[in-house]
C-alpha cells in the first residue's frame, strides 16, 4: 500500500473552508465527505480532511486549538514554480485567506505562507535543488 498523509483539521465554517482549500487548487473526494467533513485532495498522497469543530471533536482528546492567536502546526507544499507558489496564494487571498508576511527568498527556495479563516497556516513553496549552496 502506498503511504499517505492525512492532515485534518477543524473548520468553522465547512463551506468557506471548502471554497478556501479549493481556490488553492485542492480537489474535493465526495467518497469521503458529508456535511460535517471534506475531504480535499492536494496529490495521490495528500489529502487535506477539513472537519466541523463538532467533528474533530469526536477524535481528538484535547480541546481544539485557537489557530488564529496561536499556531498549531506549519503545513507545506512543495510546487513546480515560483509563478505557481504567486498563483496559489493569490487565488487563496482572492477568497479571503491571508498572508501574514512578505514572500521569503532563501536563494534556492521562495516560500510564501497563506493562512485559511480558522488561522491554518500553508507554507507554499519552490525549490530549486540546483540552487542548494554546497558548503
Amino acid at each position: 500500500m502506498t503511504r499517505q498523509v492525512f492532515i485534518n483539521l477543524a473548520v468553522k465554517d465547512l463551506q468557506k473552508s471548502t471554497d478556501f482549500y479549493t481556490a488553492l487548487g485542492f480537489t474535493n473526494n465526495p467518497q469521503f465527505s458529508d456535511d460535517t467533513s471534506k475531504c480535499m485532495v492536494w496529490s495521490d498522497t495528500i489529502y487535506v480532511m477539513i472537519m466541523t469543530h463538532e467533528k474533530f471533536s469526536t477524535f481528538a482528546t484535547k480541546p481544539i486549538a485557537d489557530t488564529k492567536s496561536a499556531v498549531a502546526g506549519l503545513f507545506s507544499l512543495s510546487v513546480s514554480s515560483l509563478d505557481e507558489v504567486n498563483k496559489i496564494v493569490s487565488n487563496g487571498l482572492d477568497v479571503g485567506g491571508t498572508e501574514p508576511h512578505e514572500i521569503r527568498d532563501y536563494g534556492f527556495m521562495q516560500q510564501r505562507t497563506i493562512e485559511d479563516y480558522d488561522g491554518h497556516t500553508w507554507e507554499i513553496f519552490f525549490m530549486d535543488v540546483s540552487k542548494i549552496p554546497t558548503e
